[in-house]
């Protein structure tokens, strides 16, 4: 009997959560990396600079940085339901804006507000599922949800490219087009969200009454069985060494993550593609990064490891941008954006997985979120790096090995945490 409410309450609270968050991210991060599609007819109607464009690029990550963790703090005070409707609703207000940059200080303070408006939204949903599903199935959850992040990167580079193509409808530039429509759809979701979401299991109203009595059981005999260490306190949370050492190795994977996502479509140009068939050519390793990710994140839940699930994924990230770095032919480059893609997408959900197994209550609000912001820096790191060494190498190169060495770093880390672990248990076992 408890196997049926078991799978029938996890069946009910998937359909009811993974779409909605899963269109949620896709709009999210359509927001967050339409920006390179935009740079290919706007950096030229503005006269914006390769360097120009990769630290405006990049100022959304600093905007995100400094507000994450307080929105996050705000979120589990007032409750997902409101605050991520006001996060979705600020956001479509500021990419509204956008339409309307004539400068490059404009650009920058744009960006820099977009990422205020964004911050909290990410760490957010992670931290909404996790009252919602448990341990054994968290790491597929979190792998559907961040699967939007390629498949908005698959159907976006074709939907931005044909977007760009109608310069001059309603008087518009395409690129002001783009900013107006991802504005509305930002605000209509957040509308919606105000009156879709429930804060908790405690507080729904569409599963039965055995169903959320085992749901809310569940969960807390999970959270009353972690380690005794585990950290409670906001401080705890925030200095933790474990959750720092996370968020260094979110770092290096979010500087390739945007890297790939806000430049690739110029780096797959510069081989001579148009505007539109390098928006269908984009499409490719996000395309295949989303089957992998999948994959990647059941097989971490069936074995219960996700060290080694992290690492393995940042090496074969790291090789992908190695052998950009070497692509002197459209096919190379397009397999390197393939490797790069698969490894990034597939490190994720283990990697966002590891923080509950050590962190909860106000720890968890507070870690997570810290993570996230300090991790977003790559963001800004990645982007404004390849603008800074395109422009005054000329070409994409050296750029591409950078990130590479800022992955094998996440990798090292994310080892290191392992070995610390195993030393812990070895100390013990002695003592």
């Amino acid at each position: 009997m408890n196997d049926e409410i078991e799978s029938e309450t996890l069946r009910k609270i998937t359909i009811k959560i993974v779409p909605f968050v899963m269109f949620a991210y896709f709009i999210a991060f359509f927001d967050r990396i339409n920006i390179g599609f935009a740079a290919l007819t706007m950096n030229q109607d503005l006269g914006f600079t390769s360097s120009v464009f990769g630290l405006g690029a990049g100022l959304f990550f600093v905007g995100y940085f400094i507000t994450d963790v307080p929105s996050n703090i705000i979120l589990q005070k007032v409750g997902p339901r409101i605050w991520l409707a006001r996060i979705m609703i600020s956001w479509g207000i500021i990419a509204a804006f956008m339409m309307f940059v004539k400068t490059a200080t404009g650009f920058y303070i744009l960006r820099f507000l977009l990422g205020v408006a964004e911050a909290g939204f990410f760490s957010g949903i992670i931290l909404y599922l996790s009252t919602w599903f448990p341990v054994k199935r968290r790491a597929q959850v979190i792998a559907l949800f961040m699967a939007a992040a390629p498949i908005s990167a698959m159907l976006g580079s074709p939907l931005a490219a044909a977007i760009l193509s109608t310069n001059g409808a309603f008087g518009l530039k395409g690129w002001q087009l783009m900013f107006m429509l991802d504005a509305i759809a930002a605000i209509l979701l957040g509308i919606f969200t105000f009156f879709y979401l429930n804060d908790s299991p405690k507080k729904n109203n569409w599963l039965s009454q055995d169903q959320t009595s085992w749901l809310i059981s569940t969960l807390e005999k999970e959270s009353s069985n972690k380690d005794q260490t585990a950290k409670t306190s906001i401080w705890k949370g925030l200095s933790d060494v474990r959750v720092l050492t996370l968020a260094i190795v979110y770092f290096g994977t979010s500087a390739g993550l945007y890297s790939l996502n806000i430049w690739s479509p110029q780096f797959l140009k510069s081989f001579g593609l148009t505007t539109l068939q390098t928006g269908f050519i984009n499409a490719v390793p996000a395309a295949l990064s989303i089957v992998a990710m999948i994959s990647w994140a059941k097989h971490s839940d069936k074995t219960h490891e996700r060290i080694w699930h992290v690492v393995l994924a940042c090496l074969l990230a790291c090789v992908g941008f190695l052998i950009a770095g070497l692509a002197h032919s459209l096919s190379l480059a397009l397999v390197a954006l393939i490797i790069a893609s698969v490894g990034i997408s597939s490190c994720k959900p283990p990697l966002w997985s590891i923080p509950s197994l050590f962190l909860k209550g106000p720890a968890a609000a507070a870690g997570l979120a810290a993570i996230n912001s300090i991790g977003n820096l790559g963001g800004f790191a990645g982007p404004a790096i390849i603008g800074w060494i395109k422009e005054n190498t000329g070409s994409f190169s050296l750029a591409m090995y950078c990130v590479a060495g800022m992955l094998l770093i996440s990798a090292i880390l994310t080892l290191s945490i392992q070995i610390n672990k195993k030393n812990q248990s070895l100390k013990k076992s002695l003592a």
